[in-house]
């Protein structure tokens, strides 16, 4: 799973963050994919009506699941915003268990097995390394962005 140096110059894309929220893997965000996602952190996350605004605000064909143009869509323009990120850094925010603004090896571990992704040791330090990170301080919300942003199949 060691990504090779030819894809750090790909375009960013979401689609790995959006895979990881799309907990059933139908190709959309439902209320349950959120739930789930928010479910596996120790600080849970279970305010259906939040959840609901969450839909509500990146679902523009009302359908009520987000798909992946419609993700990218809310993500990508976010960066417009002075808060940088938006819901990246809530992502952020639920990744890092400790609220230390890093995530840590363990942190990464964990949020990999509870997604159902296979991830060695091996693997997490070379997400760590690739996020510009320290095996020993974890990587910051810049290096997530920076893991997310390499496409793993090509």
């Amino acid at each position: 799973m060691c990504p090779s140096e030819r894809n750090l110059s790909r375009p960013a894309d979401f689609k790995s963050a959006f895979e990881v929220i799309d907990a059933d893997r139908d190709g959309k965000i439902s209320r349950e994919d959120l739930r789930r996602f928010y479910a596996g952190f120790s600080n849970g996350f279970d305010d259906d009506e939040m959840i609901g605004t969450m839909i509500s605000m990146a679902d523009s064909n009302r359908d009520g699941f987000v798909e992946y143009e419609e993700f990218e869509r809310v993500l990508g323009g976010s960066r417009k915003k002075a808060s940088g990120f938006g819901v990246m850094e809530d992502v952020f925010k639920v990744m890092d268990k400790d609220a230390d603004g890093k995530l840590s090896h363990d942190d990464l571990k964990s949020y990999m097995n509870w997604a159902g992704f296979s991830a060695s040791d091996e693997d997490i330090k070379a997400m760590i390394r690739l996020g510009g990170g320290d095996e020993n301080e974890g990587v910051s919300f810049h290096g997530l962005l920076n893991i997310l942003a390499v496409d793993f199949a090509g």
